[in-house]
């Protein structure tokens, strides 16, 4: 195969446990919205709406190594940058009209993530009816911490999720308040898309999104999963 252009290096992501070295290939990111009741109450929203989805770009990853303190850019067009602490489902064997009973059958691993998001553009698109594109998927705007295989993790409706912001509490919760679960996720989504070995899915946020500023560090934890810290430096 010949290239006219030499093609970007495939965006990766760690893999905690396994071989060293070794890299889960990305494939498409999709994201989850309003998936905790809390967090849907706050941006204004009730109910067990139907689950809806947004992409970022699978180079919009920004792997952080497991005991190391990853930089992040603050991106340029905004000056309201707001965190998103979100449970991260790798996919590792494909499919279409995947029922929820079979879905977790598909599922590779898992991980901590953050969905950064320029508010003030996302508030703006919404006003105009316009796409989110330029608030959700900017360069770096998923963070992410290593995965880990399915198999060696434990999680369950009591299973913790938190995030502090220079060491101060930010967001927590429990799996146990997503609306929507993985199984259902999955079997969602895979109507609207044919799902791929190395998809990524950014499964929603809890309450207590805020805005952070250059110089802020966040550390973000998911009991039994892992731990991905951020610092948040000026635009390149």
């Amino acid at each position: 195969m010949t290239f006219v252009i030499n093609p970007v290096p495939a965006a990766a992501v760690p893999v905690q446990g396994g071989a060293a070295g070794a890299l889960f290939p990305v494939h498409r990111i999709y994201c989850v919205g309003r998936n905790y009741v809390e967090h849907a109450i706050e941006m204004g929203h009730s109910g067990r709406e139907a689950p809806f989805f947004f992409m970022k770009p699978a180079d919009a990853v920004l792997p952080v190594a497991e005991g190391t303190v990853g930089a992040m850019h603050y991106p340029t067009l905004t000056k309201s940058l707001h965190h998103e602490l979100e449970l991260v489902v790798a996919i590792g064997k494909g499919g279409r009209d995947i029922p929820a009973a079979q879905a977790l059958e598909h599922v590779w691993g898992y991980a901590i993530g953050l969905d950064m998001t320029r508010r003030d553009l996302q508030n703006d698109a919404k006003k105009q009816g316009r796409p989110w594109c330029i608030s959700k998927g900017f360069d770096e705007s998923a963070p992410i911490g290593p995965i880990r295989r399915a198999e060696d993790c434990s999680l369950t409706p009591d299973t913790k999720i938190s995030l502090l912001v220079n060491g101060q509490p930010r967001q927590a919760s429990t799996l146990g308040k997503l609306i929507w679960s993985v199984a259902e996720i999955i079997e969602h989504l895979s109507k609207a898309w044919e799902l791929q070995p190395g998809d990524l899915i950014y499964t929603g946020t809890p309450e207590g999104v805020a805005a952070v500023e250059v110089g802020d560090t966040l550390r973000a934890s998911l009991e039994g999963v892992g731990t991905l810290e951020v610092k948040l430096i000026p635009a390149a």
